[in-house]
């Protein structure tokens, strides 16, 4: 990614308090970008997460929320319109594994997993849809894996949810594309 490509954009990443939502705050903010940095109980992380991006140069804010709820995405969608007037870009990066043989997995974590990898990722895509359109344009990141697609034994919860991701990209993508707005994973 060019540092041209996103400078100026306002980027929201759910998850930014882990490994690898910090690694794409950081870049994006390091690349120009204001960062809404998101954390469900990791605040700490995520002012950490903020403060590798204001040590490159770059700029933002934190955002807290359980990404499984839609009056906690909608709300932090709508304090970094708020803040900013805009979201250029949104990164579905919050999720969580709960790894259990399917035969003994309890339904808490089937249920956990499948409302934090995916649930979230349709509410953040949904709650910032409308902003996307207005402005016509936006870029939506769905972080997805090959697991997704392959499978794995002890993960049958963490595959439905990427696999559903994966269609979700794809649906979205087709409604969004004529106005501008990309969803890839």
């Amino acid at each position: 990614m060019s540092d041209r490509g996103v400078s100026g954009m306002i980027a929201l990443v759910t998850g930014a308090s882990g490994a690898l939502g910090r690694a794409i705050a950081v870049r994006l903010g390091t690349g120009g970008a204001i960062v809404a940095c998101h954390y469900g109980s990791n605040r700490m992380g995520a002012q950490e997460t903020l403060d590798a991006i204001r040590a490159g140069g770059g700029d933002g804010m934190t955002v807290g929320g359980n990404v499984t709820l839609r009056e906690d995405v909608d709300a932090m969608v709508a304090s970094v319109l708020e803040a900013h007037g805009r979201i250029d870009i949104l990164v579905n990066c919050a999720g969580i594994t709960r790894d259990g043989l399917l035969v003994r997995m309890d339904d808490a974590d089937w249920d956990d997993v499948i409302a934090t990898n995916l649930r979230s990722a349709f509410l953040g895509t949904r709650a910032v849809m409308r902003s996307m359109m207005k402005q016509r344009g936006g870029r939506i990141l769905n972080v997805t894996s090959v697991i997704g697609v392959s499978g794995n034994a002890g993960q049958a919860n963490y595959a439905a949810a990427k696999a559903g991701m994966i269609g979700l990209t794809r649906s979205t993508a087709r409604e969004v594309a004529s106005r501008g707005i990309t969803c890839n994973a």
